[in-house]
């Protein structure tokens, strides 16, 4: 059997709505699950993007405008670039 590296908290969070959706490859759920039941954070942040989902429904990119579209992707990108878990528009 290989060895799986585990994963850190701020991977495990860029993982989630995949994992919410369904498109999470069986290794990545895995290893994602296996970080879930170790670390009460990243549980407590999944509960909240699923009672997020309940609340909200679904919103897809077709819903936003051009504008908010484009500062959701910018605050994304520096999220991604930087690790900055504070990026703001």
């Amino acid at each position: 059997m290989a060895l799986v590296k585990d994963i850190n908290c701020r991977e495990a969070v860029s993982l989630i709505g995949n994992y919410l959706d369904g498109r999470l490859p069986r290794r990545e759920r895995r290893r994602l699950e296996r970080h879930l039941a170790g670390c009460d954070a990243c549980q407590a942040y999944l509960e909240q993007m699923r009672a997020t989902i309940i609340l909200t429904g679904q919103v897809g990119p077709e819903d936003l405008s051009d504008q908010a579209l484009d500062d959701l992707m910018d605050v994304f990108e520096r999220f991604r670039r930087d690790g900055d878990e504070d990026a703001t528009p």
